[in-house]
């Protein structure tokens, strides 16, 4: 009985990532010793759970019943470890991490040696990657995202304003002019980046209003720096947030274009999922980025002194 107890989780993780490998990477083991398990506990309960073909998994009924309970004793078991190790205020234990990639490397990966440092009883497993990831399947703690959200059981802490300006570089504009309207925008390489969860239209809120455009040029990429070093490079025009230009129009290698054409204004969230007691190591994270990331002000929008 106590095998079978110690499998519960393999067996919900198989379930919820819907393939053994999938299931292995998330608990750090091997796909042989979680189908291993899986046919240890379907042998001592005497039912077959999983249904595996080659291309997918299902549920047996019987599979679909214990599920059910199976869940239920993982939730509350987690529920149990929050509520201890919050018990004991120290935040402590692995803290997984995803984090688009751009914004990991320039302003949150600088924090984790001070974090840890803080904090020196968490380890930090952090995944940078702007594919997002479901936070459940992928057995993250917490997640940063930016832009809006879509709706989900997920529970959202704004962390800081997400601002965008449309820039090119002082060679480009000199070389190509600077576009006083969207019409003569529409004349200009601009450049796009390729995973932009708002589509390929760029909206902006204009002196007459909400207005669209469609974006034409001859480079587009699914990296944000990618783009930075091809906007210093005097490429195009592009659409970009100012955690990853703000200091480059500071010092002038990049200008702002349009300026009296706004972009739409987003935010950087703290993602992690819905749970009775938040663990401690997350709500230090969390409160540790609002505090080093200045909150309505991020440092990225300051005036340099």
């Amino acid at each position: 009985m106590n095998d079978n107890f110690a499998a519960i989780p393999l067996f919900v993780a198989v379930v919820e990532c819907e393939s053994f490998s999938a299931a292995a990477r998330r608990l750090g083991i091997t796909k042989s010793a979680v189908s291993k398990r899986i046919s240890q506990l379907e042998s001592s309960l005497g039912v077959q759970l999983l249904q595996r073909t080659t291309r997918s998994l299902s549920l047996t009924e019987a599979g679909e019943q214990y599920f059910g309970y199976a869940r239920n004793a993982c939730v509350v078991a987690q529920e149990g470890e929050d509520a201890v190790t919050r018990l004991q205020g120290q935040p402590q234990g692995s803290l997984r991490i995803s984090v688009p990639m751009v914004f990991g490397r320039l302003h949150v990966a600088p924090l984790i040696a001070h974090f840890l440092a803080a904090y020196p009883e968490v380890e930090i497993n952090m995944m940078m990657d702007d594919q997002l990831v479901d936070l459940v399947e992928g057995g993250y703690d917490l997640a940063i995202r930016i832009g809006r959200l879509a709706d989900s059981s997920l529970i959202a802490r704004r962390i800081a304003p997400c601002h965008s300006v449309l820039c090119a570089a002082p060679s480009y504009l000199a070389r190509c002019g600077t576009p006083a309207d969207l019409e003569q925008l529409a004349q200009h390489n601009c450049l796009f980046y390729s995973y932009f969860r708002g589509g390929s239209e760029w909206l902006f809120e204009g002196p007459m209003g909400a207005v669209r455009f469609q974006p034409r040029g001859n480079y587009q990429v699914n990296n944000s720096e990618a783009l930075r070093a091809a906007l210093l490079g005097g490429l195009g025009i592009c659409q970009m947030p100012t955690f990853i230009v703000g200091d480059d129009i500071a010092q002038g290698r990049l200008v702002e274009v349009l300026s009296a054409y706004r972009l739409p204004e987003h935010a950087i969230y703290a993602v992690y999922p819905q749970r009775k007691y938040l663990p401690a190591k997350v709500l230090a994270f969390v409160d540790f980025l609002l505090a080093q990331l200045g909150g309505e002000r991020p440092y990225w929008d300051l005036p340099r002194r």
